[in-house]
């Protein structure tokens, strides 16, 4: 199915002006950036780049999708006729690898080719990376403040069923550990976990009953939901059908309610005393960065994240602006000069700068009429800009490439740049501008 249509009607009448004009057939670069980092976050993880690349690879205006376009006025005769037939994208793009951080004005993807073809991916482009972007920076913050516990995404059921696959996707990439989400551990090699709901519970006349049922069915590693009533009596009761089974405990336990921090300590305390001391502890209920930052003396070994990482977060803001465009003299950088949305002009570059210590402190952009390459003093330059599409895909990562790239990312933040309360961009970017 092609995703032509998932855009805004805008940029087919921009495209249907730039043909009558003539600027359709003009070169022309587009690029995403962010102006800020948004609710104080002090640094932003890029997802979405791949899902990206497969939704440009099937926008196809086919002898359908134009009919419909022509019918309902949207185009005219002379705009059909410059598509062609079932058109393809077969400019450039190049960008950020998927997983890197951003900062302020980095520029995460350009976009180059004729006006009238670079015009129509911006809709595409900023709702896939807009999306997975928010998804994934949430993500990096919980991941982080977790530490080494383990975190699973379980939002499924608290957002759109297509955002629910993207929004797993996009916390693989953060870090997260697992997903209860089937068609994304099918689709992107994402390992899948899952045992029951409060539902299974009460369809018994017991929790002995329930949990009997559970470990005869899944073995005795498997997770007992034990808050359903009483959170001692459920945790007594999974460690009495473990040892039923032949065991000291179950695998593990999840608590979904109540006051996590005193209860996971009771249920500690209990388990502890039966000798169940491998039974992990594993809780869940509108967990954030926040709430876990709470929990870090709480003897918890895993998360289950769920509305808060796919659910009502800020978009981190990704606009795409037009850079230069080509003129009698060649291309020539244009920029915005409104109050509060300047932009500056012309096709850019960015490295990022590492401190002596390995820690990431300058993000340099720059124009190709600004400076050379930066140089820095005592640490390292990296360049951020790679290939992803050069009239056709180029760029085949995936989602495991995309948390390699993450991680190493992450590493050369300071610790600073993890806490979870607002603060300021952990990296400064520089941007020269044209001379």
């Amino acid at each position: 199915m092609t995703t032509a249509l998932n855009t805004d009607m805008y940029e087919f009448t921009m495209l249907r002006s730039a043909v009558a004009d003539g600027t359709a057939d003009k070169a022309a670069t587009f690029e995403v950036f962010a102006r800020s980092l948004r609710n104080g976050n002090r640094y932003g993880v890029l997802a979405g780049t791949g899902r990206l690349l497969d939704a440009i690879e099937d926008y196809r205006l086919d002898t359908d999708t134009l009919d419909w376009l022509l019918d309902t006025g949207i185009i005219d005769p002379a705009t059909r006729e410059w598509i062609g037939d079932d058109w393809t994208f077969t400019g450039r793009i190049t960008g950020y690898r998927e997983g890197e951080l951003y900062f302020p004005n980095s520029p995460v993807l350009t976009v180059s080719g004729r006006f009238g073809e670079a015009v129509l991916l911006e809709t595409l482009i900023l709702s896939v990376l807009n999306h997975d972007s928010a998804v994934a920076t949430k993500a990096a913050r919980i991941r982080a403040a977790a530490g080494t516990r383990t975190v699973i995404e379980m939002g499924s059921r608290r957002t759109h069923e297509d955002a629910a696959v993207a929004a797993a996707r996009a916390t693989a990439i953060a870090g997260f550990d697992a997903t209860s989400n089937l068609a994304a551990a099918r689709a992107y090699g994402i390992k899948a976990v899952g045992t029951a709901a409060h539902a299974w519970t009460l369809a018994h006349r017991t929790e002995a009953a329930t949990f009997d049922a559970q470990i005869a069915a899944l073995g005795v590693d498997t997770t007992l939901l034990i808050d359903t009533y009483d959170i001692e009596t459920g945790t007594r009761e999974a460690i009495a059908a473990a040892r039923r089974a032949g065991r000291t405990g179950p695998g593990a336990i999840r608590i979904d309610s109540g006051d996590l921090a005193l209860e996971s300590k009771r249920c500690r305390r209990i388990l502890d005393e039966a000798g169940a001391t491998t039974t992990r502890i594993v809780v869940s209920g509108d967990l954030d960065e926040h709430t876990i930052a709470t929990l870090t003396d709480a003897p918890i070994d895993g998360y289950g994240i769920g509305t808060k990482v796919v659910s009502g977060l800020t978009a981190p803001g990704f606009v795409y602006k037009l850079v230069e465009i080509a003129d009698t003299n060649g291309m020539r950088p244009v920029s915005k000069e409104a109050e509060g949305k300047r932009t500056v002009g012309g096709r850019k570059r960015a490295w990022r700068e590492t401190t002596a210590h390995g820690h990431a402190a300058i993000e340099h952009v720059a124009t190709p009429m600004g400076n050379a390459t930066p140089q820095c003093v005592g640490g390292e330059l990296r360049n951020l800009i790679v290939e992803l599409w050069d009239g056709s895909r180029t760029d085949r990562s995936t989602v495991a490439d995309a948390r390699t790239v993450n991680a190493a990312a992450i590493a050369e933040l300071r610790d600073d740049a993890l806490a979870v309360h607002p603060g300021t961009p952990t990296v400064l970017t520089i941007v020269t501008e044209p001379r």
